[in-house]
């Protein structure tokens, strides 16, 4: 409690405290609509086996349009990344040692859940396990990586789009919305495949939105540096900004929040109901189409909603957290945030495995009073399985901070030719560093959860991502910088 009223107290006059606090609900609701909805049963082996309940529970389509946050966690990575760019390139960094510097707080965490995966998937193995039982455990436990692959997709293109952001403002996302709807049209009346580029359009278009909304409480994004807005008065207005759809500025009027709320809930609704896209913003399995995986028009209407939302709980919520407790509990999640997220549904193989052993899991049938009463003790136990893994992992999480190579100027500073061409090389080994862990990530989605895998993971993925965030962590040790 010391620490957390320190780090409290060292909290920067201008920090933008909601933006913190988005991101901590985003992921606890992700956290507890995974629990919440989950179906547990034996297969034909007599195996425990999970599943998702939506599709016994129709009348709980329209209710994931509350829990279906990710858009959410996109527009606060934007903030974000646009807030640490700008902060890195006037401290004289490059854009290479910025990349480097997000990496670790992603990466870190996710790499001791990969290792003691494959760890445990070995050790299962050499003791008589079933490699395609082996391999369904390790699929479900690394579900929520399919959400990193795509943020880390993301990631690495800031420093392409935050320049065009500058340059082009609101028209940046809308675009990016209407290839999502080229997407859309493509696998409507075509192969499913036709939307793959969504995974990339529909979060860029989110994570834009946060480039404009950094940009309307700290002004221009390439002007000088100026002290941060720390009032909650309506948008700042510069003489001479650019407005309309090349403007770089979210509104934040309640008018706009009003306004986007509204407009986005009637063009969800309009999407979904009478339009051809599904009602529910979680994947259902049989249906034709997911809004989510990939992002759809349908996701991107309930997104501008739900920033509509945001804007008109702004100035409450800013001043809820101007309290020290509410505020302490937001850094307390806040510094495990990603771990939570990573290990959740380990947590649920944790406890399904425990309760099975003893002869003491439920199987209610999805939808029965049973399984509704079973809700609140299953949500509560897991809660408490989570708890212990975040004792144990969460601190690789909490004592990353930024390394030195997202600290000072990077070595594209100056210099002859030779210290160029090394700073190219590190950005390129950079970018395949960030490749070969998006790529490992997306083969492990992919890759089906019955595939014999001996230690889990798919080998060649395996090997990917562990080559990817090992080249990552020696570029920011520093190698490769200096000749």
């Amino acid at each position: 409690m010391g620490r957390l009223r320190r780090l409290a107290e060292a909290t920067p006059a201008g920090r933008n405290r909601y933006v913190d606090l988005l991101r901590a609900l985003a992921i606890v609701m992700v956290v507890l609509g995974h629990w919440a909805v989950a179906s547990i049963g034996y297969d034909e082996a007599g195996q425990p086996t999970g599943r998702s309940a939506l599709p016994e529970l129709p009348w709980a389509y329209p209710l994931t349009w509350v829990v279906q946050v990710m858009p959410v966690f996109f527009l606060v990575g934007g903030y974000a990344n646009a807030a640490s760019l700008t902060s890195h390139r006037r401290r004289g960094g490059d854009a290479t040692g910025w990349l480097l510097g997000r990496s670790a707080r992603l990466l870190r965490p996710t790499t001791v859940l990969v290792v003691v995966l494959a760890a445990a998937a070995l050790v299962a193995r050499l003791l008589g396990a079933e490699p395609a039982l082996v391999r369904a455990v390790v699929w479900f436990a690394t579900i929520p990586l399919w959400f990193l692959a795509a943020y880390l997709a993301v990631v690495p293109l800031t420093p392409v789009m935050h320049p065009l952001h500058r340059r082009y403002g609101l028209l940046v996302p809308l675009a990016l919305a209407a290839l999502v709807a080229l997407g859309d049209l493509g696998r409507g009346l075509g192969p499913a495949e036709a939307a793959l580029p969504n995974y990339l359009f529909g979060w860029l278009a989110v994570h834009q939105l946060g480039f404009a909304w950094y940009d309307a409480c700290h002004g221009p994004s390439d002007g000088p540096a100026r002290p941060p807005d720390t009032s909650v008065s309506p948008e700042p207005q510069n003489r001479g900004e650019r407005r309309g759809l090349r403007s770089r500025r979210l509104p934040l009027s309640r008018r706009a929040g009003w306004t986007a709320l509204l407009g986005g809930l009637t063009a969800a609704v309009l999407l979904t109901w009478p339009g051809p896209y599904p009602v529910s913003m979680i994947n259902v399995p049989g249906e034709r189409l997911d809004n989510a995986a990939p992002p759809s028009l349908a996701l991107l209407a309930l997104t501008t909603a739900q920033i509509g939302l945001i804007l008109l709980l702004r100035h409450r919520a800013e001043r809820w957290l101007g309290r020290d407790r509410p505020w302490m509990a937001v850094i307390a999640v806040n510094a495990v945030v990603l771990t939570v997220f990573l290990w959740h549904l380990t947590a649920t193989i944790l406890l399904v495995g425990a309760l099975d052993a003893v002869g003491l899991l439920p199987t209610p049938a999805p939808g029965s009073a049973a399984w509704a009463a079973w809700r609140l003790p299953w949500v509560l136990m897991l809660a408490v399985v989570l708890a212990v893994l975040v004792a144990v992992f969460g601190p690789v999480e909490a004592r990353t901070g930024r390394p030195p190579a997202a600290r000072g100027p990077g070595p594209s500073a100056g210099g002859g030719p030779g210290r160029r061409w090394r700073a190219a090389g590190r950005a390129t080994l950079a970018a395949a560093g960030f490749a070969a862990v998006v790529y490992a990530l997306v083969d492990n989605a992919v890759t089906p959860r019955s595939a014999p895998e001996p230690f889990g993971l798919p080998a060649l993925a395996l090997v990917a991502y562990l080559a990817g965030a090992g080249v990552l962590r020696l570029l920011r040790s520093g190698w490769g910088s200096r000749g």
